[in-house]
């Protein structure tokens, strides 16, 4: 199931004639279509999303979305193919036909994902060290907000891990903005006090008895070198 982070139905369903030219009988001819590397797709319910799978490492990103999801890939029965979250929660189904199911929240049990087209490939951009302060702050304001007391993001990062430290410090305050949006996470919220993010040798997200998130970022992994909000939320909540 894909994590909470990505909202299902949050781009509204498509017309009645993009849904027939999609999903009728244009939809198996899309699935005969072999998917370039980096491939934008469509679901059922009118989600579009990017999926690169120009290197080892499959990356989706759901359009509106700034995080991406890095994933891995497993072998299914019948050939197929399951593209799993960090968390170990599936994420979309390959079929070796080339049919594509992606799973959401709305839709926990799987909708067809149609094939758009050629994509952008998923990287994360350079970034100076007055950009990295820049986004550090910008992310403590977002978590200040939410969680309504002051709570410190540190970081220690190289110029090669920056954008990476970058990215962590957003999806930390993508997973706190959404655990302050349940009232039953409340006392977990209460609990943290500081969001310390440095390279590691495994991408990893703890939390202590302090009350310090600690996040690991690896750069020479790239996108996949950072925790998913998803993880850093899990973690904030003990677990």
């Amino acid at each position: 199931m894909m994590p909470p982070g990505i909202p299902g139905g949050a781009f509204g369903p498509p017309s009645i004639a993009l849904r027939d030219a999609l999903f009728g009988q244009q939809l198996n001819e899309n699935r005969r279509r072999t998917a370039p590397p980096v491939a934008r797709f469509v679901s059922e319910n009118g989600e579009s999303f990017t999926l690169d799978r120009s290197s080892n490492q499959p990356l989706l990103r759901f359009d509106g979305s700034g995080e991406v999801w890095a994933l891995e890939a497993s072998a299914a029965p019948r050939g197929d193919t399951i593209y799993k979250n960090d968390l170990g929660e599936p994420v979309l189904r390959a079929t070796r036909l080339g049919g594509l199911t992606v799973f959401t929240n709305s839709q926990p049990s799987g909708m067809a994902a149609a094939l758009l087209g050629n994509g952008q490939p998923l990287r994360l951009p350079a970034i100076s060290p007055q950009e990295l302060i820049i986004t550090v702050a910008r992310a403590t304001e977002r978590i200040g907000r939410a969680a309504k007391h002051s709570i410190l993001i540190t970081i220690d990062a190289s110029d090669e891990g920056a954008p990476l430290v970058a990215d962590a410090a957003n999806r930390a305050a993508d997973a706190i903005v959404k655990m302050a949006g349940k009232r039953a996470n409340k006392p977990f919220v209460d609990k943290i006090a500081k969001i310390d993010i440095r390279e590691g040798r495994k991408p990893s997200a703890t939390m202590s008895n302090d009350g310090v998130v600690r996040i690991l970022v690896t750069p020479d992994m790239g996108v996949a070198g950072r925790p998913s909000s998803e993880r850093i939320m899990l973690a904030s909540r003990g677990k």
